[in-house]
């Protein structure tokens, strides 16, 4: 009994840290397209293509790195420098976004600059906190519990980094809202350097080359399986959210707030249903309760396709929310899952290598979102800051926010059906 409130602080410690990532990552995703382009007045085209660049360079680290992360030894481990002395310069150029250090003229070259240094800092931090999921907690039971804590701080960041922007940036500005945010995010990702702990005697990744330890990342056909559902599903979290700015300002005519109340709505039902989730999945198995997850999750995007009042949208908002919780918690148990079985057939712990494959596929989503974005907007009439989009305009943001995500997982449900994992 002594050793449960000391485990239950470890997975606290290790959990806050996603309070950061979900913070950049989602406030990233959401609002980085409507402020370079509704804002500053950028060319849709220019930021979609700057976004694919993105995508790539970003792709490339995440394997690299965790290939470089795997093999590296300190007396602190292998992945707690990188977060304890990469949390702070990468906080601090999260906050540069949003500050446009440039004319006009010039500001898609400013933010291609920081987009891409802020990519490189994310990738190096967020990769090495992520890997040391799989490591610290082992059991199914144990990464229930973990992953419930994991999420939920995860889901109050997203609440927080999705939500609440508009609140602040309409009342003091986007500089003054990325500058709080950035802060925010460098001190709980100090916490978790702080507490976080790595299990010693962990079998290392055999002195191979890169392009061999890529071939046989690749060759495990149940990670190829998951790394395929895990990006639908994982495009539609970028998708989503950054189309709900245009569709409650151009279909539902709301004000500015309604993304507030209709993201917060979101997570605060997600808050305490990993806690559901996660007795699910002890109950019934990752695999089973991720299928009943993306079930869900499609029928409560549906509405969302013909409802055109705030009321309806927000009752839609709260089903969303509860399967959300599904999905974040169980895609990380089954990463963990399948690393496991690599553990038992190659003798060596790869939980950098892996997560920095899952991270080289699912890191396009958000260049996918934006070009589908960048491309609905330029062809179907949207117009900058109209009193009222043509049809056509307003169906294809309905398209961004329900009819594209439906589709997406559905090839989703398809894929971790075929997933067998044992556990």
């Amino acid at each position: 009994m002594g050793e449960q409130p000391l485990a239950r602080k470890r997975m606290i410690f290790y959990a806050s840290g996603n309070f950061s990532a979900n913070v950049m990552a989602q406030m990233f995703a959401a609002y980085i397209v409507y402020y370079y382009v509704d804002i500053l007045g950028a060319r849709p085209s220019h930021v979609g293509i700057v976004m694919v660049v993105h995508g790539i360079i970003g792709a490339i680290l995440n394997p690299l790195f965790g290939y470089v992360s795997d093999r590296y030894r300190t007396r602190w481990g292998r992945r707690i420098p990188y977060i304890a002395f990469g949390s702070i310069p990468l906080a601090a150029v999260f906050t540069l976004v949003w500050f446009p250090l440039a004319p006009q003229s010039s500001i898609i070259y400013y933010f291609f600059g920081v987009v891409i240094l802020f990519d490189i800092l994310y990738v190096l931090v967020i990769l090495n906190y992520s890997a040391l999921f799989p490591e610290m907690f082992i059991t199914i039971r144990e990464r229930a519990a973990a992953a419930s804590w994991k999420q939920m701080f995860g889901i109050v960041g997203m609440l927080v980094g999705v939500a609440l922007p508009p609140l602040i940036y309409s009342k003091y500005g986007w500089e003054s809202m990325g500058l709080a945010f950035g802060l925010c995010s460098a001190v709980f990702l100090l916490v978790t350097a702080a507490g976080a702990k790595e299990r010693k005697n962990v079998n290392a990744t055999k002195p191979i080359h890169l392009a061999k330890a890529l071939r046989i990342t690749l060759r495990n056909r149940m990670f190829v399986i998951y790394v395929i559902g895990g990006f639908l599903v994982q495009f539609t979290f970028a998708l989503v959210p950054a189309a709900i700015p245009f569709f409650n300002k151009y279909v539902l005519n709301a004000p500015e707030q309604a993304n507030t109340y209709m993201l917060g709505l979101v997570f605060l039902t997600a808050i305490p249903s990993v806690y559901v989730w996660a007795h699910w999945t002890t109950k019934y198995g990752p695999r089973r309760s991720i299928l009943g997850a993306i079930a869900l999750y499609m029928a409560s995007l549906l509405p969302l396709l013909f409802i055109s009042t705030s009321a309806a949208t927000y009752v839609t908002s709260l089903f969303i929310g509860f399967s959300l919780a599904g999905l974040m918690v169980l895609l990380e148990i089954l990463l963990a899952e399948v690393i496991d079985q690599d553990e038992v057939k190659s003798g060596a712990r790869r939980e950098g290598m892996y997560f920095g494959m899952n991270g080289f596929i699912i890191r396009w989503g958000v260049s996918l979102q934006a070009l589908i974005m960048s491309f609905l907007l330029e062809h179907t009439g949207y117009v900058r800051d109209a009193a009222q989009q043509p049809e056509l305009a307003v169906f294809g943001i309905r398209l961004m926010l329900a009819g594209i995500p439906i589709v997406s997982l559905l090839f989703a449900f398809v894929c971790f059906y075929r997933l067998k994992i044992k556990s």
